[in-house]
């Protein structure tokens, strides 16, 4: 008799598949690189890798077999009615959420983000030539820059945040459908739910998978739970740092007023050294160095440490030391 695949099963069956889709991306892999080197194989290892996920969907699900992993637990794929399996179309759409969608969401997002720091670059600095970073190659790369040209500055900084919001999500999301699932027992994968595929388990006890069914809610919760957490942190991450932006914002404005006299007596103590110039805006580190308020506040958006010392800090026990003569 039929019933529905237990999360035990579904998680077993997963690990099966991926066992066995590595081997098959190592022997692709292997295979490219004895026949046409290591340098074309390190160029093209994560198509490779794509075109074996894609072969082994094909041969199994999209041709109407089992996969190894679910021929594993004895388990088989239904569509929402739970009485006949996915149509060819359903079959489809899954191996293209599976494999297709994130390989191409990952080059997107990777090239855009580059093609908006080469843009930003070239502007900061005209007279040097654009760096070379991928190669030219690519089909999405081509479009991605012909789309960025098209972007003003504005758009440009709007569209490099998406950027940042999306490729921080992504794992968040996944992260949450692992809980659900973990909670509901249904629809391991990402691809699964959206297409509505589910499995029927046949033969074997059938109180096998409830017996740990709960043990599944409770981890569930528990990865809920570690999700919001993570959450929180990033938010509160991310609201310091918009603090000290405006920060540096309100103070990069000040008159900077120091008399000749004054300068010739500090010499090179006056000297900021991240920038190597005349110290502006002093301020200091809980650690006691001083640097101008715009260098150190941008360092401190990717390291909460102290150039000199690397003591680690919070950007918001920065101390700006208003009328300060050294």
């Amino acid at each position: 008799m039929a019933a529905a695949a237990g999360p035990a099963r579904l998680v077993r069956c997963g690990q099966k598949d991926e066992l066995y889709r590595a081997g098959l991306r190592s022997g692709a892999g292997t295979a490219l690189r004895g026949l046409a080197g290591a340098r074309l194989w390190l160029a093209w290892r994560r198509e490779v890798e794509l075109l074996s996920d894609v072969a082994y969907f094909v041969l199994t699900t999209l041709s109407g077999y089992q996969t190894l992993g679910e021929e594993y637990v004895n388990i088989i794929q239904v569509d929402p009615s739970k009485k006949k399996v996915p149509s060819f179309l359903r079959r489809a759409l899954f191996i293209s959420l599976h494999t297709l969608v994130p390989y191409c969401l990952e080059k997107a997002l990777l090239h855009l983000q580059h093609e908006l720091q080469v843009e930003a670059e070239e502007s900061r600095s005209p007279e040097n030539p654009p760096a070379l970073g991928f190669p030219s190659r690519s089909f999405i790369r081509s479009w991605v820059r012909k789309q960025v040209g098209q972007l003003s500055e504005q758009q440009k900084k709007r569209t490099s945040q998406v950027v940042d919001v999306l490729k921080q999500c992504i794992p968040l999301l996944h992260r949450l459908h692992l809980a659900v699932f973990y909670i509901q027992g249904t629809f391991y994968h990402l691809s699964k739910r959206v297409t509505g595929i589910s499995y029927l388990h046949f033969g074997g006890l059938q109180g096998e998978d409830q017996s740990i069914r709960s043990s599944y809610k409770f981890l569930g919760i528990i990865s809920l739970f570690h999700l919001l957490l993570t959450i929180g942190v990033q938010m509160y991450s991310f609201k310091q740092k918009q603090r000290a932006r405006q920060e540096w914002r309100l103070h990069r404005n000040l008159t900077h007023q120091k008399s000749r006299s004054k300068e010739a007596v500090a010499g090179r103590q006056s000297r900021c050294t991240l920038c190597l110039e005349e110290r502006r805006h002093s301020t200091a580190t809980p650690c006691g160095h001083l640097f101008c308020w715009e260098c150190i506040t941008a360092w401190c958006s990717t390291r909460a440490e102290c150039p000199l010392c690397r003591e680690k800090f919070h950007p918001q026990k920065l101390i700006y030391l208003r009328h300060y003569q050294m």
